[in-house]
């Protein structure tokens, strides 16, 4: 174990973030989590995505001497992060079935040689008996398991061949092994700990809440046109559109080609040469917009994501909180919206059964349920999220979803109008659904509901005045609000106690009406203040060039945060540009002078102007 004192281990570690990543500080829980590393005892570690969470083994890995071993699920997040650290001048390199045999024997060479401090190799091939006994003499520092969510069976992206990793305890036992995960909650985080064999980990839990992320939920009507009116509010932005099935993407994806986006589709169906095209064509910025089931998405380490579209509502929050979480890795603002229909849920149902692992379908059912009170719940969208994994939020109003935004309008008399509905449900012998009770409180002449004598119930007719859909969604509120709740295979409607208080007592509760048609002024606004958006333009192109050239995506040089600050701040000695963050020793050296001669033209032009 290391001897040095826990203030010693963290000037070291600050020096080395500086020098190489150019970040003054610690964000939340990375110095502990690397201090755990340094000192070779077992953690896993749970930071949100934009959290900072690989630099938890990025900086130890360079920090102390050995080659440190970083498990990573796909190829593409293992090229992006070693574009990455090589970019900054950190020997990394990754073992994988997309390269020949002479790059192997390359990166294997540097391994003898003690040249590289970062290998990223898949679990299925680090674990096959070669491989380890190859490593057993390579003098390795510690072993970081990231997206160690995949271990678990409790986890949203299980991947069987994680559960092998325990051999690691077997081949390198004085070596100490390390989980990181941007989503888990705390089932799974126990899960994670027994089945890597941690010993006496420390499990760091940071903040899960996102602040630069703008939460809404819309219900689904014409999804093409809410579609284009997130984009209508990022034009020349990269995003993502999540959809339920390949059918959706490749019918979204030509229908707004044919409006004139630029998008490409992404699922399974398609052939990996295309998958991998269409990757690289997104972090490059040849095209800015992804269309793309959810095997899209976790090998994607793009920080300027701005905003993500969910067309069809997720199987659980952590899936949502893992996808929606791709925008603003960066720590800037992005829009996160999500359109749901409840005919979503009976979709998620069929594609989670499993007769065999009833434990299995019982479990995606609970998960699908708190999904859909995220959908229709009236509380902040933050602390939702937040509470879900077992957290408490701070919020009173986050300023930052629809609900606190107050973009969705509270109707005047929400008392009167749910002890109508409940009143529906009641005197209908609490024996049907949601489509139906809607039905009967609009007065419709169905011939089930005239069979069923419901035309002559006091309450049939009373919302003759409201659409289906939005009496629907009235309905959907009070079953978030717990009013309400369904019961059964038919999933029917029954009164819970509070319901009967409501109904017999009257109190409190909130129903509001569709989207009000203006849209509500954008949070992202505030953070453009004081900076030059045509600087900021140019600093863009100036990026592509350099990224061209050494032939990495354009975020691998800059992040929008820092060409941001350098709009702002216009910096015109290399001192100035030190002094902003995402600059570190080495970039200075590359890119300084380029970008200062930017800034320099730009305001020579200014004068001239």
């Amino acid at each position: 174990m290391n001897q040095q004192t826990p203030e010693e281990l963290s000037e070291q570690l600050l020096t080395q973030m500086q020098k190489w990543w150019g970040y003054p500080e610690f964000r939340s829980l990375q110095k502990a989590s690397m201090l755990r590393v340094m000192r070779d005892q077992d953690s896993l570690t749970v930071l949100p995505t934009g959290g900072g969470k690989s630099l938890c083994y990025q900086v130890p890995a360079v920090a102390r001497p050995g080659l440190a071993i970083v498990v990573s699920p796909l190829i593409s997040l293992m090229k992006d992060q070693v574009d990455a650290l090589c970019s900054l001048g950190i020997s990394a390199g990754c073992i994988n079935s997309s390269q020949s045999y002479e790059e192997k024997r390359e990166v294997t060479q540097r391994i003898r040689s003690g040249q590289l401090r970062l290998l990223y190799i898949s679990p299925e091939r680090l674990v096959q008996s070669r491989t380890l006994e190859f490593l057993c003499g390579c003098n390795v520092s510690f072993v970081a398991v990231d997206e160690a969510h995949c271990i678990s069976q409790w986890g949203h992206q299980f991947r069987p061949e994680y559960r092998q990793l325990s051999a690691l305890r077997d081949h390198l036992p004085g070596v100490s092994v390390h989980g990181y995960t941007a989503t888990a909650t705390e089932q799974v985080r126990a899960d994670i700990v027994s089945q890597l064999g941690l010993r006496d980990a420390e499990i760091l839990v940071g903040p899960f809440d996102r602040p630069n992320l703008l939460y809404r939920v819309e219900r689904r009507t014409d999804a093409l046109t809410q579609i284009r009116d997130v984009l209508a509010r990022h034009r020349n932005e990269s995003g993502i559109i999540y959809c339920i099935s390949r059918k959706n993407v490749e019918s979204f994806s030509e229908k707004l080609n044919a409006l004139g986006h630029r998008t490409r589709p992404y699922h399974a169906g398609l052939s990996d040469d295309q998958r991998m095209r269409t990757q690289e064509e997104f972090a490059e910025e040849r095209i800015p917009i992804i269309v793309a089931t959810v095997a899209f998405g976790m090998g994607i380490d793009k920080s300027n994501v701005r905003f993500v579209i969910h067309a069809g509502m997720p199987g659980s929050l952590e899936n949502y909180q893992q996808e929606s979480g791709r925008a603003g890795r960066d720590g800037l603002a992005a829009e996160c919206t999500l359109l749901y229909s409840p005919g979503d849920a009976e979709t998620w149902r069929f594609l989670t059964q499993d007769p065999e692992h009833p434990e299995v379908s019982e479990a995606a059912e609970r998960s699908l349920r708190s999904m859909q009170r995220y959908c229709t719940g009236m509380r902040c969208r933050h602390a939702q999220l937040v509470e879900h994994f077992g957290q408490d939020s701070e919020h009173v109003n986050c300023q930052s979803c629809d609900i606190c935004l107050r973009e969705l309008e509270e109707v005047d008399d929400a008392e009167v109008l749910a002890r109508k509905i409940l009143s529906g449900v009641y005197r209908q012998g609490q024996r049907f659904g949601v489509a139906y009770t809607a039905q009967v409180l609009r007065g419709s002449g169905a011939k089930r509901i005239l069979e069923n004598g419901h035309q002559r119930l006091s309450t049939w007719g009373l919302l003759k005045n409201d659409s289906e859909t939005q009496v629907k969604h009235w309905i959907e509120q009070l079953l978030s609000q717990k009013f309400l709740r369904q019961t059964g295979e038919y999933r029917c409607l029954e009164l819970t106690q509070e319901g009967w208080t409501l109904l017999k007592q009257g109190g409190d509760v909130t129903l509001v009406r569709e989207r009000r048609q203006e849209a509500a002024e954008s949070h992202a606004t505030k953070q453009w203040e004081g900076i030059d958006r045509e600087l900021f333009n140019e600093l863009r192109g100036l990026r592509t060039r350099l990224a061209t050239q050494k032939n990495v995506p354009p975020y691998v040089i800059f992040s929008d945060a820092t060409l941001r600050a350098v709009a702002r701040e216009r910096p015109v000695t290399p001192e100035q540009l030190r002094g902003i963050t995402g600059i570190g020793e080495k970039k200075l050296e590359q890119f300084g002078a380029a970008l200062l001669y930017e800034v320099d033209r730009w305001n020579r032009k200014l004068r001239h102007d």
